[in-house]
């Protein structure tokens, strides 16, 4: 099964977005990352850009939410064309209700959870999901230090994935590098957000390959 990469624009050049997913044309999608200076203490963009940039990208939108109040902004961006909408377990009121909104517009419908937040409450309720983002550091800010101590976690969804066959993918964000992609991958993870390994490269594209590829040698068929 191969990887997938999707670079996150948080570590793009904002001036310059349209030119920006140009160089990473080999991705499977851009990783969005909407912030609200509320949940995350970061602002970032919101419903208006992830709308301009999905007019402009040659890539499907994988917005990721980390926003107060989920149940009422999300389903907008699923309505904009988005691809995936991630929204966090911690924020949303109503979880499952907001993933079957999401998946009545068209979306995916993807639940993080932050480093701390434990997986065992949504093991048995992995079917109303399309993807599981394990936030491998503190959401808020690009450019940290990957968290070693979420792998169990990844690893617990990846079983109840093969047990229930649940058709899910599971998604890492944080830290993502051409050494701790090998990690992930190990742990069940299928689905890369990588920001400053891809958009510092001097070839994004060939970042992108390389991540890939390291990836794929260690993705565990689900």
């Amino acid at each position: 099964m191969p990887a997938r990469i999707n670079p996150s624009i948080l570590s793009a050049d904002f001036a310059n977005l349209e030119s920006e997913l140009g160089r990473i044309r080999g991705a499977d999608a851009v990783h969005v990352d909407i912030m609200d200076n509320h949940f995350v203490p970061n602002l970032t963009f919101g419903l208006q850009m992830a709308t301009r940039l999905q007019q402009v990208s040659p890539l499907p939108l994988d917005v990721h939410l980390m926003i107060d109040d989920p149940d009422r902004w999300a389903p907008g961006y699923a309505e904009a064309g988005a691809f995936s909408v991630t929204f966090h377990a911690e924020a949303a009121q109503e979880p499952i209700a907001l993933a079957r909104a999401l998946r009545e517009r068209g979306a995916r419908a993807g639940l993080a959870l932050k480093p701390g937040t434990p997986v065992e409450p949504y093991l048995e309720m992995l079917d109303e999901f399309d993807q599981i983002l394990v936030m491998t550091v503190e959401p808020g800010f690009g450019g940290q230090s990957f968290m070693p101590s979420t792998m169990p976690k990844l690893t617990r969804l990846a079983d109840a994935v093969r047990r229930t066959g649940a058709d899910v993918w599971l998604q890492v964000d944080g830290g993502i590098t051409a050494e701790t992609i090998l990690v992930a991958a190990e742990a069940g993870a299928d689905t890369f957000v990588a920001g400053s390994a891809v958009f510092n490269a001097d070839v994004p594209d060939d970042a992108i390959a390389g991540l890939r590829a390291a990836a794929a040698s260690h993705v565990h068929g689900h």
